[in-house]
């Protein structure tokens, strides 16, 4: 007696490829912006703040030129809005001292107090 064998089992696909997605590069201003926005609240509040906005403004510019071959435009965002957002604070909280001493200085001349104490 013969035994008969199983059929051949049939052959297996292999998946499709995953498509494969060009990698961009990131915008080194871009990174150097928001690596300075985070300097200027810490360590160089100034000076930081104010070569984040310079670096952000020509990352942008750069992103922009370069569209389809750059990326990196939310980091360039967030160092403008960290060198900004000191730059202002910084100029009101100037504004608000130099307010309160001469409004000072005013009150104390309506009241006739002389500055040698």
């Amino acid at each position: 007696m013969s035994e008969s064998l199983p059929p051949p089992a049939p052959p297996v696909q292999a998946p499709p490829p995953a498509p494969v997605y060009p990698v961009r590069p990131t915008s080194g201003l871009a990174i150097t912006s928001l690596v300075l926005g985070l300097l200027g609240w810490t360590l160089l509040p100034f000076l930081g703040s104010l070569g984040a906005v310079i670096c952000g403004h020509m990352a942008r510019a750069e992103i922009r030129r370069n569209a389809a071959t750059m990326d990196g435009d939310g980091f360039a965002i967030a160092g403008l809005v960290l060198g900004w957002s000191l730059i202002v604070i910084t100029l009101l909280s100037l504004v608000a001292v130099v307010m309160f001493f001469g409004g000072l200085a005013v009150l104390l001349g309506v009241l006739g107090v002389s500055g040698q104490l």
